[in-house]
């Protein structure tokens, strides 16, 4: 959800929507037209009485053409809820996931600071150490040399 406008927006329908409705509206149209004289159709063909009962019921069929656009665009608008509501979920999964991640990443780089902190120390003591065996060993190497 955007916070500019109330968290919601305006859907624009698909361009491809509107090509359809303008595509069976012209349909519907030419399926008129050729309605002319009882058998015939506007450029003289004649017409058997099965393809003109068809065109009889023409406002049966843009009844049922009206139907199937209320259809299709009931159909567009409950997918397009489920896209952008699976959108908001993947972005909050996503962020949920990113937060997790970087603080694990921060948890253990903290415990191996701590451990290189720790390493330092051991060594500092481990030098002193090895420093006093040295003068230790060679005092008890040269008996000779008073301190």
């Amino acid at each position: 959800m955007e916070a500019g406008n109330g968290g919601f927006r305006k859907r624009m329908r698909p361009s491809w929507i509107r090509y359809f409705y303008l595509f069976c509206f012209r349909l519907g149209k030419i399926l008129i037209g050729r309605r002319g004289k009882e058998g015939e159709t506007r450029d003289g063909m004649s017409l058997d009485e099965n393809e003109t009962t068809k065109f009889v019921a023409s406002d049966e069929m843009e009844l049922q053409i009206a139907q199937i656009l209320d259809k299709i665009e009931s159909f567009t608008q409950t997918v397009s809820n489920l896209l952008e509501s699976g959108k908001t979920m993947f972005k909050e999964l996503s962020n949920e996931f990113e937060e997790r991640l970087i603080m694990i990443h921060k948890e253990h780089v903290e415990k191996w600071q701590e451990e290189i902190k720790e390493l330092r120390l051991l060594d500092a003591s481990n030098e002193e150490t090895t420093s006093l065996l040295h003068n230790a060993r060679f005092l008890i190497r040269n008996p000779n040399i008073e301190a």
